[in-house]
């Protein structure tokens, strides 16, 4: 049977919605029993579950699961609703199927949304879900979801029982997995649980009701069983939005929205395609899901396939007109080792802040410290002010004419839609901004006092790329019309970012050989605290420039933070290594002891250079850049 659910998920990453009954606990402040069942709302309370429903959507969730969890015939004999388990499952899937149509209304361009029967593990025996199995497939569910079972026995045979039902939909087999605190201990290996699922029938299988570390364990175990490699099923997690572990000397549980968006990329990068939530996430979470998949997805899939160098004149700007752009790319394209240094933008009219840069610039410039200084473009999808209007403002307080000290804006595809982007660039080269480094751009991220911002991600990194390579470079616009009757084009240095220590490092080279296809001219790294990382690189030395990353690590509790940051290994010696110290300015002293130690090898390693990295601290940054330069 085709099943448009299970091609749409072979294409891409799908959000599904996150947990029900915690929504309508919230909402009505009355816990689930067996007298008053959440499933009989169907009947009782269309409204609070069709809004439930548009709240999700709203969210960016794809998927929606009926309000049908535990709407089996003797979950619902408790509560006298027996006789009325073929409605209460038909009205769910009804009041699902009216939430999209409402949605549609709003935005008519919404992408396919489907809806899936939640099952759970309420009944004894299969026999007991044959009402609720019978209404739901005759409602035309897009799947059955199996979930939150702790019996692997009976979820199988029900799998086997609705995969035996001709023409049945998809089944997505979800197991509640617990492997306790600590080391992990599985009742079923995950490889082992997927192949037995696969062996049952189910399509989609992964595990829900867990805390997120939990499921993306699992999904780094359970990614390499034969049947997921092979493609025979989908990979599938569902997490609670957090679960009490201990951080420094307290039990905390994690749950807050921008927390569940980073495990979502973390699942992603896996390679799980069906991912949503459980206990506990509701609209906000998966607003920040949403954000975290979109941000991954636009840098995989090209939104605007006509911009492409394939498709124009191939970029008529060689090494020697770019090495005119200063004295980064003087010597990357020399082979000489260069020197960038990171520099946040600042928020608001902060004059301190502004002085500080200023200040830091002038040093690395009199002192011939660094070779360039890259802004960072809205980092962590704050609101800052752009690198081109800072550069501006540090030069005019200078009163420089030209950069001996090149500046790199970084530029992010995020904010901008493409009239924008081209916009932004060609004024960013009229102002002397010839060095720009593109990504794609984190989500946006607000307190809760501040308005939502949209996320546009008209053009990803690639095609930012591609199309300022082999257009703005060759003086034509993004149609392929010229820039000016007189022949203007710009000269940009094309830089582009790396993760060597990515999940998914198949993807991830997959994307580098695509940017410098495009044609990035150097490629700056995350911070890489292993130069092991590093070896996989080893290959693309001679087609192009590469730039480690060195941070700075300001303490011990940082070196944590960082540790949990996606892309980034950092050893456990570096962190024991802070760890001696209790004054936290020895801890920043080793700290620079590390960086320094880092820069000073890369350099006699041959790489082009380094990227330094010091989020906290200029004075540390100037610090490392002193100690580099005397050795």
């Amino acid at each position: 049977m085709r099943s448009e659910f299970l091609e749409q998920l072979k294409n891409g990453v799908i959000l599904a919605d996150g947990g029900m009954g915690s929504q309508v606990f919230q909402l009505t402040g009355r816990l689930a029993a067996p007298e008053y069942p959440y499933e009989a709302l169907n009947l009782t309370n269309r409204e609070l579950i069709g809004g439930i429903h548009l709240a999700s959507l709203a969210s960016g969730a794809r998927v929606l699961t009926a309000n049908t969890f535990a709407a089996n015939e003797l979950e619902l004999r408790a509560s006298g609703n027996a006789e009325n388990t073929r409605s209460i499952n038909t009205a769910a899937v009804e009041i699902a199927r009216n939430a999209i149509n409402s949605h549609r209304d709003q935005f008519p361009g919404a992408e396919r949304i489907f809806v899936i029967g939640s099952i759970g593990p309420g009944g004894e025996t299969v026999d007991n879900y044959t009402s609720q199995i019978d209404a739901l497939l005759a409602a035309e569910v897009d799947a059955l979801l199996l979930e939150t079972f702790t019996d692997i026995e009976l979820v199988l045979n029900l799998s086997r029982t609705i995969s035996a039902i001709p023409d049945a939909p998809a089944v997505i087999l979800h197991a509640a997995l617990d492997p306790g605190v600590g080391e992990l201990d599985w009742s079923v290996d995950p490889s082992e649980f997927v192949g037995l699922a696969t062996d049952a029938g189910a399509s989609v299988v992964g595990v829900n009701c867990v805390a997120p570390w939990v499921s993306t364990a699992f999904a780094e175990e359970a990614v390499g069983a034969e049947a997921v490699q092979s493609g025979a099923v989908i990979l599938s997690a569902m997490p609670n939005a957090g679960g009490f572990e201990r951080i420094g000397h307290r039990f905390l549980a994690r749950a807050n929205p921008e927390y569940m968006g980073n495990i979502s990329r973390l699942l992603s990068d896996v390679g799980v395609g069906l991912i949503g939530g459980c206990c506990e996430v509701h609209p906000e979470h998966l607003r920040e899901m949403s954000a975290y998949l979109k941000s991954r997805s636009s840098d995989e899939e090209p939104v605007s396939p006509q911009i492409s160098v394939r498709d124009s004149v191939q970029p008529v700007h060689n090494q020697s007109e770019k090495k005119l752009n200063g004295e980064f790319s003087r010597k990357l394209f020399a082979g000489e080792f260069a020197v960038s240094v990171e520099m946040l933008s600042i928020g608001g009219g902060d004059s301190v802040a502004l002085k500080r840069r200023i200040e830091f610039v002038r040093r690395c410039h009199s002192e011939g410290l660094a070779d360039a200084i890259d802004i960072t473009d809205g980092s962590r999808g704050i609101p800052l002010i752009p690198p081109g209007d800072l550069i501006e403002l540090i030069r005019n307080d200078l009163d420089w004419s030209d950069d001996n000290l090149e500046f790199i804006a970084h530029f992010t595809g995020r904010d901008l839609n493409t009239l924008a982007i081209q916009s932004r660039l060609v004024g960013y080269h009229l102002r002397g901004i010839r060095n720009v480094l593109f990504v794609t751009g984190d989500p946006p991220k607000m307190s809760p006092t501040y308005p939502r911002a949209s996320a546009v991600f008209d053009l990803n990194s690639v095609q930012m790329i591609r199309s300022t390579a082999s257009q703005l470079n060759n003086g034509l616009d993004f149609g392929n019309a010229p820039l000016s009757k007189d022949g203007y084009s710009t000269q940009f240095t094309i830089g582009t970012g790396f993760e060597p220590e990515s999940l998914n490092l198949k993807r991830e080279f997959a994307r580098l050989e695509t940017k410098l296809d495009a044609g990035a001219d150097y490629v700056m790294t995350q911070p890489v605290f292993d130069s092991d990382a590093l070896t996989a690189l080893e290959p693309y030395r001679d087609s192009t420039r590469i730039l480690p990353g060195v941070m700075v690590l300001r303490s011990a509790q940082h070196a944590h933070r960082m540790a949990n940051v996606p892309g980034v290994n950092l050893p456990i010696d570096v962190i024991e290594a802070l760890e001696k110290y209790d004054d936290s300015s020895d801890q920043a002293k080793k700290g620079i002891e590390i960086a320094s130690a880092q820069a000073i090898s890369y350099r006699s390693e041959g790489w082009n250079g380094i990227y330094l990295m010091s989020p906290a601290s200029l004075g540390s940054a100037t610090e490392v850049l002193k100690t580099l330069g005397s050795n």
